[in-house]
This record gives C-alpha cells, structure tokens and sequence, in this order.
C-alpha cells in the first residue's frame, strides 16, 4: 500500500529557508504526478507546487521564485526547497499526487514563519 511521508517543517524566521522531504513507499512514485498542498488555519487546503513524470513544474503565484520542487525517482523522494518565507507560508504542508488521492493524505509537517 502506498503511503507518503512528509518530514522537515519547523519555525523559522521571516526571510529564512527550509527543505521539506516527502517520501513514498511503493515502486511506482515515478509514475504519478506529485504535488505540495498547504494549509494554513482557517483556510481550504491549497495547490503550492506540482511536478509532473518528465519533471515540468508549476507554482502557485505567491511562491514562484522562492520555492522549488524536485523529485529523485531513484529515492522515491519528493522535495520543496523554501527560501525567503514570509509569515503567510505559515502552514501544515502535504504531499500528494496531482490530482490529490484521498487515501494518501498523510500528518503534513508544520512550517511556521515568525519573528
């Protein structure tokens, strides 16, 4: 059974960076779609980043240029490189295909952004 593991949110001050890591049990990471959701209290879960089998990538707006997203199919690992973080990326961040499945929701790993 597929699962997906989010790991390396923490607190981290505005302007600051951090390097989220979503790994995937199974064999067959390499033939979806990946994607990071966030969110953040009060609000809907939101689209941040995807990434598609040959490796194209889109951003929502009020990221591009600040993260990035990669993949390493031989690790079956999924990433988010973070830099510049406002205190609007607070969120629990998650992974997912794209489109989301409903059963791989996972905990998500928590990123705060404050002073």
């Amino acid at each position: 059974q597929v699962q997906l593991v989010e790991s390396g949110g923490g607190w981290v001050q505005p302007g600051g960076s951090l390097r989220l890591s979503c790994a995937a049990s199974g064999s067959i990471f390499k033939l979806y779609a990946m994607a990071w959701y966030r969110q953040a209290p009060g609000k809907q879960r939101e689209l941040v980043a995807s990434i598609g089998i040959v490796e194209n990538t889109w951003y929502t707006d009020s990221v591009k240029g600040r993260f990035s997203i990669s993949r390493d199919n031989a690790k079956n690992t999924m990433y988010l490189q973070m830099n510049s973080l406002k205190p609007e990326d607070t969120a629990v961040y998650y992974c997912n295909r794209n489109p989301p499945v409903q059963s791989l929701w996972g905990q998500g790993t928590q990123v705060t952004v404050s002073s």
